[in-house]
């Protein structure tokens, strides 16, 4: 008998297991896939997923597998490069971007350390239950043998869009909207960005950074209803969205493209209810979006901790713990809704609003400004030091003073 049984053991399932079993639970970790292994997913790490991988003792593994810091964030939406530079604060960088062979590895590493026990290779066929309660899972390795059955007082879902327990226990979904982008990416090696770079031209969306082994990756999304066309001719139409940009057409075609074009065209958005009796839900299983703010593994880190800590809460006996998991359902939507909704916004190619492009204009020049803009933005430092009416006012009455 377990406390917590973690069904996927990748970056929402593996520092799931390994927050609690450092607070002394009982956990077993369980995924089909075995490790290391690779996912064909996005894998920029920024908002508050730096700073989890810090608090946790990670980011240094990370670095280590020789994922270089960004510290530069660049956004073109056709009119001007809008970036920030040295974005760094108490040594944790703006973002990371490890592939997911490192950056999985590292994680279902520190959760074995931290005491889990880990079944990889292992696939979950049904869920127990105990009357209208999930009381643990039936399995079986990959490999052959008998099923076995493993009870728990709390089964987590940390197994992605399509949870298998999301989908046995009927979880209400809310704030839905459909696929919007179809997304394709590969791997350039010869020269690299230094930093973070996103640029719009038209409905297309491009944003590259460097990641290990010294390759830069580089994404491409179109509106979904273009995904057929592209597919007839996909190195012919991302060559023709890159074109846009003169800048990454240079490193394209005088870099080499090291591996196959990757493509991700189910993207639902939603949030999920994340409790229910004898079970949790984490990471894409209870809350997924489109990839175009990059805030996957980013927001799944943020829930880990919100979750291990309701979990504890519950389990401990401090308060009870169906109480304890609707806190943080509550907790996590409000972290995540401004940027959820934000998010299918810009997926849609809506314009940015008068006041955010007239902010976007007045910072043009103004390297300190831009460098504050993008921290705030991006958590590193509170986001009233940047957004407060008093500075927004300032930045926005000396741009209207400057001459043209």
């Amino acid at each position: 008998m377990y406390d917590v049984i973690v069904v996927g053991a990748r970056c929402a399932g593996a520092p799931t297991a390994m927050l609690l079993a450092r607070k002394g639970y009982k956990v077993l970790l369980v995924d089909r896939a075995t490790f290391p292994s690779n996912i064909p997913h996005g894998h920029f790490i920024h908002r508050r997923g730096p700073r989890c991988l810090h608090h946790w003792g990670l980011l240094d593994r990370v670095v280590a597998t020789g994922c270089p810091p960004v510290t530069a964030f660049s956004r073109d939406a056709g009119d001007f490069p809008l970036a920030g530079v040295d974005l760094m604060v108490d040594g944790v960088a703006l973002g990371y971007g490890p592939r997911r062979t490192a950056l999985d590895q590292v994680l279902v590493q520190a959760a074995v350390e931290a005491g889990a026990e880990l079944r990889d290779g292992f696939a979950v066929e049904d869920f127990v239950a105990d009357g209208d309660r999930i009381a643990g899972v039936r399995g079986r390795d990959r490999a052959g043998g008998a099923a076995v059955t493993e009870r728990a007082r709390v089964t987590v879902g940390a197994d992605g869009r399509h949870s298998r327990l999301a989908a046995t226990v009927r979880a209400p979904e809310y704030e839905t909207a459909p696929t919007l982008m179809c997304w394709y990416f590969s791997y350039w090696s010869g020269t690299s960005p230094t930093g973070i770079e996103t640029y719009v031209r038209g409905h297309r969306a491009l944003f590259t950074h460097p990641t290990n082994d010294g390759l830069f990756c580089l994404f491409v999304a179109w509106p979904i209803a273009e995904q057929r066309r592209v597919q007839a001719d996909l190195e012919g139409e991302f060559l023709a969205a890159v074109d846009l940009v003169p800048a990454v057409a240079e490193r394209v075609r005088g870099g080499r493209r090291e591996e196959r074009f990757y493509g991700a065209t189910n993207l639902p958005n939603f949030l999920r209810k994340p409790y229910g009796p004898g079970w949790a839900l984490v990471g894409d299983a209870g809350s997924h979006k489109d990839p175009y703010l990059a805030l996957g593994v980013g927001d799944a880190f943020r829930d880990v901790d919100l979750l291990a800590e309701a979990l504890d809460d519950g389990l401990a006996g401090r308060h009870p713990l169906d109480e304890a998991l609707a806190g943080y359902e509550r907790r996590r939507n409000a972290a995540t809704l401004a940027d959820y909704r934000l998010n299918l916004a810009l997926a849609q190619f809506t314009p940015p609003s008068d006041e955010a492009q007239r902010l976007r204009d007045a910072l043009r020049g103004n390297q300190e400004a831009t460098n504050q803009f993008w921290m705030a933005t991006e958590g590193m430092i509170p986001r009233e030091t940047f957004f407060n009416p008093e500075n927004l006012q300032r930045l926005l009455g000396e741009a209207t003073t400057e001459p043209p």
